[in-house]
């Protein structure tokens, strides 16, 4: 089963729950596989500190023209959805960055003047954590589309009783590559005004998606009763409530597991675990 742990916005608990929720699946004697898909920012080597096994260096690929054999007719940059190549009068100028590497460029370019070459956007690395198997993906600094490194980096790891996707904050394009594939998406929010609100974001990028989701509500006592009010109109389970306690702030300054040190969070893993095995039966997966 494949499972993304996704938020509408940083800072609810997205990665805490990632790397627990890892540990008690280990512990109950589950293959685990732990992907790291905020490839802009993976912090969950912290927390699960993997003894990393194994680099490699990803790109993708973006036009180069020819000069010599260019008749510039312009089809290149008629054909290009994102101005990545455009034909100004006898020249032709390039943007790497804007390219999606589709290849529409090379195929209209009948004088074969477009070639493509390789760029490196970032690299990925796989090890292990215990038992968990662990993969993580980080970004060229100064890439602009970490989709693709994404795409990449969910291919590392498979076939496991058990794959978590620790995906990007937010709702846009990184969260949707991320979360495209899974059997379920986890929303971890917070009872506070803004949770809510971009819970409600969160929500509507998931059901356009059409993939079922449940919710876990991190910090539990704390604002108001508005986040339940709004899963219950829209008839999204709770699986579980992480009491709002100062020993998992602690925890995780020291970049330790919640799970090794407050029962209390233990618990709300191995509710989640619970929920899943019954998920996973009621829809035979």
């Amino acid at each position: 089963m494949k499972i993304a742990i996704a938020s509408g916005k940083g800072g609810t608990g997205k990665t805490t729950v990632s790397t627990n929720l890892a540990l008690a699946a280990a512990r109950r004697g589950l293959s685990v596989a732990y992907i790291d898909c905020d490839v802009e920012e993976p912090n969950g080597q912290l927390f699960l500190r993997p003894e990393m096994r194994a680099s490699k260096a990803i790109g993708r690929l973006h036009p180069k023209v020819d000069e010599t054999k260019c008749t510039h007719c312009g089809l290149c940059g008629q054909i290009c959805q994102y101005s990545a190549i455009v034909c100004l009068g006898q020249s032709v100028l390039v943007y790497p960055d804007l390219c999606h590497a589709c290849g529409g460029c090379t195929l209209v370019c009948s004088p074969g003047a477009i070639t493509e070459v390789l760029s490196e956007t970032g690299k990925i690395e796989t090890g292990v954590a215990g038992s968990i198997r662990f993969a993580q993906g980080a970004l060229r600094i100064g890439e602009a589309m970490s989709a693709p490194l994404i795409r990449e980096v969910k291919r590392e790891l498979h076939d496991e009783d058990l794959t978590i996707l620790d995906c990007p904050p937010g709702t846009s394009c990184p969260v949707v590559e991320s979360v495209h594939g899974a059997n379920l998406v986890l929303l971890v929010t917070e009872p506070t005004p803004f949770g809510l609100n971009d819970l409600r974001l969160a929500v509507e990028m998931i059901d356009a998606l059409h993939l079922p989701l449940a919710v876990v509500i991190n910090r539990a006592g704390t604002g108001d009763r508005k986040t339940y009010e709004f899963c219950r109109r829209k008839d999204i389970a709770i699986w579980a409530e992480i009491p709002d306690d100062r020993r998992v702030a602690e925890s995780y300054s020291r970049g330790e597991l919640a799970g090794d040190s407050v029962p209390e969070f233990r618990a709300a893993m191995e509710q989640v675990l619970d929920e899943l095995a019954q998920y996973k039966q009621e829809n035979r997966l």
